[in-house]
């Protein structure tokens, strides 16, 4: 068991062993591709001024975030208690969620004075859909038979909503928030680089897109590794989190027979 957990970290090591090796013996110069070591003592020399745009961006993640499930999981709930009001407004939620947030964002960016709150929409329009779409299947999947057995006993519909519907949505909540946490991210640092064409600087993406024009790879590839390190610890939180909350209970927790 251990050795399977450590493959992944020993497959990464071998390739990026690899990697270094290969840029050495080829001579790429360092402005098309960097080594691994060469990345690695980029971030540590830069990464106080680094530090500061990461912050910014992990506040826009997380902000929007925290809307996406407050917004998402209440417009879910009344999806759930009302077929006309769920007619009338998931289209729209979808209309959103199918629009490339590129192609809005710059609108976005233009209507908002504060560029802060124009980064923010934008993230949150990204994070939204998958929470509200999640919630709303698993409000409206608990099993018929205890539906109707709750309305035999007259419970209301908050009753039923509090005991029995949220009890089914959770593990659908919870597969929601995984896929919204890396969308807030993803939404957060498209919107940064639309902003930064304009001129703005903001969080990491400005960062990578100035390390660019300066033909500073290895100051890029260090901002792609606080990225990419953000989302990882994003989804390994959110799925602990999911671990914990269903382990004792539903079945898609359940640990392998191998």
């Amino acid at each position: 068991m251990k050795a399977k957990r450590w493959a992944p970290f020993q497959l990464g090591l071998t390739l990026l062993l690899f990697w270094e090796v290969m840029v050495r013996v080829k001579g790429v110069p360092v402005y098309i591709l960097p080594g691994p070591l060469l990345i690695a003592l980029t971030l540590w020399r830069d990464g106080p001024s680094l530090l500061g745009s990461w912050l910014v961006t992990i506040s826009i993640t997380g902000l929007a975030f925290l809307m996406a499930i407050l917004l998402g999981g209440g417009l879910a709930v009344l999806f759930s208690q009302s077929r006309t009001l769920a007619r009338s407004l998931f289209p729209y939620a979808v209309i959103l969620q199918v629009t490339p947030i590129v192609s809005i964002a710059p609108l976005i960016i233009l209507w908002v004075d504060n560029t802060f709150l124009a980064l923010l929409i934008c993230a949150f329009l990204v994070a939204f859909f998958p929470i509200c779409a999640n919630t709303t299947l698993g409000l409206n999947s608990a099993e018929r038979g205890l539906q109707d057995l709750f309305r035999l006993y007259g419970a209301t519909r908050w009753q039923s909503l509090r005991y029995l519907r949220a009890a089914a949505a959770l593990p659908y909540f919870l597969a929601g928030l995984r896929i919204s946490g890396g969308l807030s991210l993803i939404g957060a640092v498209v919107a940064e680089f639309v902003a930064g064409t304009g001129g703005a600087e903001t969080g990491l993406a400005s960062r990578i897109l100035e390390a660019g024009h300066r033909l500073q790879t290895p100051r890029l590839f260090a901002a792609l590794f606080l990225l990419a390190a953000t989302g990882i610890l994003i989804f390994v939180g959110l799925s602990l989190l999911s671990r914990r909350l269903l382990a004792p209970w539903h079945e898609s927790e359940e640990a392998p027979d191998d």
